[in-house]
């Protein structure tokens, strides 16, 4: 949630905001109301009790016993009057940095530049569905025997280029040097300390999922088991953010970085139809993220950074892409801004190829460390203050996978395996089915 005092000192800031990001500025007003009311209500109450103190001092008992009543309603008044604040301070979503284009939907976003040469064939370039059915490294017939649309198995050395990726992600963000040539690249000027690695669990509870601010709107895409009252997470970031709710880091632990690996489960509503071929858009998916919690003045450089290791990993696997400013329209509840990496797929669109998104890295301020009540103490001063929290995309599995099979094709119909990941795959070149048997 946002800070209550810049709803009451700027709400036209505020109401501009979420008119940008296509979400309703009566919201505002309705706080206010509410806050108002609220406010007042507790003024009210603390006068009655004052009086009621007074009156029991001075032995007026009767008067006391007909103040207790009147206390007590009103105390009823203003715990309700406090839920209904809170719930509506709940959907009003992360205004949007100042930095960020105006756009109403994802047709405002910018790109920003391109990196990397497409690869160019003497053939007509075929979809990932078609060379991993050829070379049997995804099925999803008998996926969808045994758990129905939208799944897949990942087979032979899809599975290995799968963890592959993995250990790419790992031993890059875990390497300080990695980072230091990022933020002097960048002319940076943030502590180049690694990531640390962590696998979270993947079934967290509601309040945990709430304070993250995918609920009040996405709720949909997400698969919540009534029986139990847990959530699964549809990326890394949803619990590993609240792994350090109510607590206190001193300035000098910060930033803390991690990269997270799990799997991850989104219903894709609202997107029958489109991709239900293959593994582009499934229900469950293997992920690598890196969630970073660091002070305000350093937040939008940590973006930064997390974009250059999104750039760094991609350029590693010589997959040529473009990075895209997300605009206000296509933002979602927690972030304040987001930078897109779209992978050039040559397979796509009947084999002429088309951008697909791969990567994304949001810096959410404290819009979720409110929620979760998550502060740090400032070495200057030594107040307390909420953290910024950001998350990006470090592999998105599946999607890197039909990145990889895509650009790297042959005539044959073999896939090359990128240079930066064959020692962990153990080979050059993926043949088909039994190939590493028989190797």
């Amino acid at each position: 949630m946002i800070d209550v005092e810049l709803i009451r000192n700027e709400p036209d800031h505020i109401r501009q905001g979420l008119k940008n990001k296509q979400a309703d500025p009566a919201l505002v007003d309705r706080f206010l109301a509410l806050d108002g009311e609220w406010r007042e209500g507790v003024k009210k109450l603390d006068e009655l009790r004052h009086e009621q103190k007074k009156l029991g001092e001075e032995r007026k008992i009767e008067e006391a016993k007909t103040l207790k009543t009147a206390i007590k309603e009103l105390g009823g008044r203003v715990a309700e009057l406090e839920a209904k604040r809170k719930e509506t301070l709940l959907l009003i979503p992360n205004p949007p940095d100042e930095t960020v284009p105006v756009g109403k939907d994802d047709t405002g976003n910018e790109v920003l530049r391109e990196a990397g040469e497409r690869p160019q064939f003497s053939f007509a370039p075929r979809s990932y569905v078609e060379l991993s059915e050829k070379l049997g490294l995804v099925d999803t017939e008998r996926a969808g025997k045994v758990s129905g649309a939208r799944f897949g198995y990942l087979l032979s050395d899809a599975a290995r280029l799968e963890f592959a990726l993995v250990k790419l992600a790992m031993d890059f963000t875990t390497k300080r040097e990695n980072l230091e040539a990022i933020i002097a690249e960048k002319n940076l000027s943030l502590d180049p300390r690694p990531f640390v690695p962590v696998v979270p669990p993947v079934l967290i509870r509601p309040e945990a999922m709430r304070a993250m601010g995918y609920v009040e709107r996405g709720g949909d895409e997400i698969y919540y088991l009534e029986k139990d009252g847990l959530y699964l997470v549809g990326t890394s970031e949803q619990s590993v953010g609240p792994m350090h709710m109510d607590e206190v880091f001193e300035e000098r632990d910060l930033p803390r970085r991690y990269i997270a690996f799990s799997t991850c489960f989104r219903r894709e509503a609202g997107s029958y139809g489109k991709d239900t071929k293959g593994i582009l858009r499934v229900h469950q998916f293997d992920k690598v993220e890196m969630f970073s919690t660091t002070t305000p003045e350093a937040s939008r450089e940590e973006h930064q950074l997390l974009l250059g290791v999104e750039e760094k990993l991609t350029q590693l696997l010589g997959i040529p892409y473009h990075v895209l400013a997300i605009c206000t329209g296509d933002l979602g509840d927690p972030a304040a801004a987001k930078f897109d990496i779209e992978a050039w797929l040559p397979g796509q669109n009947e084999g002429k190829g088309e951008y697909r998104e791969t990567h994304s890295t949001s810096n959410t301020t404290d819009f979720q460390a409110r929620r979760l009540n998550i502060r740090y103490r400032s070495a200057k001063d030594r107040e307390l203050r909420f953290v910024h929290m950001l998350n990006g995309t470090a592999f998105a599995i599946g999607r890197m996978l039909i990145a990889i099979m895509e650009n790297y094709q042959t005539e044959q119909g073999t896939i090359r395996v990128p240079e930066a990941l064959r020692s962990y795959v153990g080979k050059d070149e993926i043949k088909g089915e039994h190939d590493a048997e028989r190797s």
